[in-house]
């Protein structure tokens, strides 16, 4: 006999943790970072980045005196000084070594044992610090809210959301940084951030949880959720029981993050088993209340320190769990009669999760910030060099690579004379365009007979260009003895510069037109020995059609096991292939170059 679920004792407790702030030191980063400025680029560049440093510094004194406690600008304040820290980073190296900034000294104390702190001249640290304010405040925003009404749960689970988000971006990009060397705190660890990470989402998720109870959701629905909000405190309590974290914590945390979980795993179990009364599934209702029972009962044994709500709650619970599990046995005792099976060998509740950690990529994302825009390290220039140097080599190698291929495709069809032996054969070769219309140019000329001319006048040419070179050099030389016989005859009284010094700019081109000169007779000489080398094959340049002095194959050329015309099409059909992927390779190269244009 099925009944309504009573209004949910978990949903009721509305007990949740909020994450206190790290303090920190007062630091001055203005003085470092401009004398950092003046030393290493000029101080000009200095002046030119004032602004900037003014700004790093305020956000800094911000960050220490808690100015404004409204807690969504002290969300945006972290935000802003973590962005502002990302460009500091890329052009500002902070460490002991003499070169870097080397009087800055950052320290920051454990949120959770505030006597601890640590001390490092490195931006890890401070970034790391920020970046856990961040899930702090996060965390607080959420508590802040109203949950007693709908719209204050969905805006409080929101908020965990991105405290759990912090904390994972946190625990994935600055934990290991900020943990090297010795002087740490616990709080930034790997192993925190996640616990705190999942602490968070078992928040988001039960507000969650609260609105679905509230919205009368089935008690299917509702046990999937319920448990899924359980998983998350029970992998933070799994955190919070190992080292390092084991005596780190409060014991009133533990107390808290260990109730819920069993809370909230009693609560699916209460609300599973609504749903399997209504399917008559009594066997299996007796054993998941018994389970809800003994864990509740467990978990009270060491409630010391737990707040009134929470025990008002699990009380609650369990005097529901406890009527329902009466019901139930009394009916399978005297109707059903099923065999109850042990509470081990039941298979785990289903869950299903409606949050998950808020991606803060793009909420810290410091690309667009213009903050020393003007700074470029001599680290990021370096990298920029290299990585130049690295993708011109990749295209340069894959470019030799298809030029290798082509060369290779060129000489083997060469060698297997293709496509020139299809076309042969098939009785209807044709030049290709563009050779027949040189050819045509040439025959339109004079042909063979018209390049002996062309020849001729190349070499009329060069003697006439000769005899000028001897001419000016005449002139030149004639000009030089009579400069050298008045000098000697009129002794001081000749002023003029010496001929060698008016005439130098003379002589030079001279010399560079003679050497022009010469070159140009090597390479007519070698053009005439190549057209005396090839006349005979020049002669057919004469024959009208062109297309008549081509040489031409007979059938058969070879004995074939098939076909001959299959075989032909067959080759065709490769060689139009093999232009398509001749295509696509020249894509590839304008594509490999326009890559090396970015």
């Amino acid at each position: 006999m099925a009944s309504s679920p009573s209004p949910s004792a978990a949903a009721s407790t509305n007990i949740m943790l909020a994450i206190f702030e790290k303090k920190t030191n007062s630091v001055d980063l203005y003085r470092p970072l401009r004398n950092y400025v003046a030393f290493h680029y000029s101080e000009r560049e200095a002046q030119n980045v004032e602004d900037d440093l003014q700004t790093l510094k305020q956000l800094r004194t911000d960050v220490e005196r808690n100015s404004d406690p409204s807690l969504p600008a002290r969300r945006d304040l972290f935000q802003t000084y973590f962005k502002a820290l990302c460009q500091v980073e890329t052009r500002f190296p902070i460490s002991p070594d003499p070169d870097h900034v080397n009087t800055l000294t950052f320290v920051w104390f454990d949120a959770f044992k505030p006597k601890q702190k640590a001390s490092q001249q490195n931006i890890h640290l401070e970034k790391a610090s920020v970046l856990f304010n961040l899930g702090a405040v996060y965390s607080q925003i959420g508590l802040s809210y109203d949950r007693n009404t709908v719209d204050g749960r969905r805006q409080a689970s929101h908020a965990f959301i991105a405290a759990a988000g912090s904390f994972a971006f946190l625990r994935d990009n600055a934990s290991m940084k900020a943990s090297i060397g010795n002087s740490t705190t616990l709080d930034l660890s790997v192993e925190c951030a996640g616990m705190l990470e999942k602490l968070m989402l078992a928040q988001a998720q039960e507000c969650v949880f609260e609105n679905t109870i509230a919205k009368g959701s089935t008690p299917g629905v509702c046990a999937k959720i319920s448990r899924q909000v359980g998983v998350y405190y029970e992998e933070a309590l799994a955190a919070l029981n190992v080292s390092p974290l084991s005596q780190h914590f409060d014991k009133s945390w533990i107390v808290h993050v260990q109730l819920k979980a069993a809370l909230f795993y009693a609560e699916a179990c209460y609300r599973y088993g609504l749903e399997l009364h209504e399917k008559e599934e009594i066997a299996e209702e007796i054993a998941r209340l018994r389970s809800a029972v003994s864990v509740l009962t467990e978990a009270k044994k060491n409630s010391k320190g737990a707040a009134a709500q929470i025990l008002d709650a699990i009380s609650k619970l369990e005097a529901n769990i406890n009527r329902n599990l009466e019901r139930a046995v009394k009916e399978n005792d005297r109707v059903y009669l099923m065999r109850v099976p042990s509470p081990s060998s039941l298979p785990p509740l289903p869950t299903f999760s409606m949050v998950k950690p808020m991606a803060m990529c793009e909420v810290l994302d410091a690309s667009k910030e213009k903050m020393f825009a003007s700074l470029v390290p001599d680290s990021s220039a370096k990298a920029l060099s290299r990585y130049t140097e690295m993708v011109d080599d990749i295209i340069r190698t894959q470019a030799e690579k298809l030029q290798q291929a082509s060369e290779l495709t060129r000489v083997r069809l060469k060698e297997m004379e293709l496509p020139d032996s299809i076309l042969a054969l098939e009785g209807n070769f044709t030049l290709p365009t563009n050779l027949k219309e040189d050819v045509e140019a040439v025959q339109i000329s004079g042909g063979p007979a018209g390049l002996e001319g062309e020849l001729q006048q190349l070499r009329d040419l060069r003697r006439v260009n000769q005899e000028l070179l001897v001419q000016t050099e005449e002139l030149l030389k004639k000009e030089a003895r009579e400069d050298a016989q008045f000098r000697s005859q009129f002794g001081t009284r000749w002023t003029r510069p010496q001929s060698s010094t008016l005439t130098k700019n003379l002589q030079d081109r001279l010399n560079r037109f003679a050497g022009n000169l010469k070159q140009a007779a090597e390479s007519d000489a070698r053009i005439e020995r190549s057209v005396r080398e090839h006349s005979a094959l020049m002669s057919i340049l004469d024959a009208h059609p062109i297309e008549s002095a081509l040489p031409s194959l007979a059938r058969p050329i070879m004995s074939f096991d098939q076909n001959e015309d299959a075989v032909v099409g067959s080759l065709k059909q490769s060689l139009r292939q093999l232009e398509t992927l001749g295509a696509q390779r020249a894509g590839l190269e304008d594509m490999l170059k326009e890559m090396k244009r970015k």
